[in-house]
């Protein structure tokens, strides 16, 4: 009885855990069904690589890349342009969006404009800003922050404006300016959608960096990309790919991070679906 029993006291915490964090299993369980069927068809067929390559073929043009550097030159480069967009974007969002929440004036003057550029295509206007600024990561930056812009300044207006009325109405009553309000009853409340805007734009911003480069660069993975295409490289497309979903999802689980650790108070569920 008693070996029994002490056999089963560590299995406890694993099951409860899993429990309580099921997709530890179901998430790389899912991934390993996928590509297991993925390289049986793949094989089974006899596709050519060049066409749609197998996850073993994938596997190895992604080592092959990381050990000698190639994907790590090219993806810093494309993880620059879209991190310096990304801090331009959240300033001017919070920026811009904090004012246009304040005055309603200001908010009929600018809103039709900043509609208008957020339903201007960006591939369209893309070859625009490469003559303008030239092949560099000047016209990359810019790409990533027009393309990350909205979600943010959308995000700060609605935060902005979901304030609690009678907290506002308090804050009146002990003659608080309308600066003094925002600074302590509106801007703490609309954190969490802030956070929520700032999650959706860094993944933008990658999208924006990798359009510029589409477009028109002499480096970055979009460049890599453009360049395994034209040489029927596929498995090397399908490597650079995996490092572009891999730097978005390091990103994503960064920002969250950083919302949980700064809005400890909030309840994250409800902005973030987690």
């Amino acid at each position: 009885m008693t070996g029994v029993s002490t056999s089963a006291k560590p299995r406890r915490p694993i099951r409860r855990f899993l429990r309580e964090k099921p997709e530890w299993i179901l998430v790389p369980g899912l991934f390993v069904i996928a590509v297991t069927v993925w390289e049986s068809v793949i094989r089974g067929m006899g596709v050519p690589t060049y066409i749609f390559p197998a996850p073993s073929d994938i596997a190895r043009a992604l080592i092959d890349r990381l050990g000698s550097g190639v994907y790590i030159e090219h993806g810093l480069y494309t993880l620059s342009e879209a991190m310096m967009g990304f801090v331009l974007a959240a300033v001017a969002g919070i920026g811009i969006g904090s004012v246009i929440a304040q005055f309603r004036l200001v908010e009929k003057t600018l809103y039709p404009y900043l509609i208008a550029i957020q339903t201007t295509p960006k591939l369209a206007i893309a070859p625009l800003f490469i003559m303008w600024f030239g092949f560099g990561m000047t016209s990359k930056v810019i790409i990533a922050a027009i393309l990350s812009f909205f979600p943010i300044l959308v995000n700060v207006i609605a935060g902005l404006r979901s304030t609690d009325a009678q907290r506002i109405e308090l804050m009146r009553s002990l003659r608080a300016t309308r600066w003094q309000i925002f600074w302590m009853v509106r801007l703490p409340s609309a954190l969490p959608m802030i956070f929520a805007g700032l999650q959706v734009a860094v993944i933008f911003s990658i999208l924006g960096a990798i359009v510029g480069e589409f477009v028109g660069s002499n480096k970055g993975l979009g460049n890599l990309i453009l360049q395994m295409n034209f040489n029927l490289d596929t498995p090397g497309v399908f490597g650079a790919l995996v490092c572009l979903s891999s730097m978005g999802i390091v990103l994503h689980v960064i920002m969250h991070r950083i919302q949980r650790r700064l809005l400890f108070w909030a309840d994250q569920t409800k902005f973030t679906g987690v």
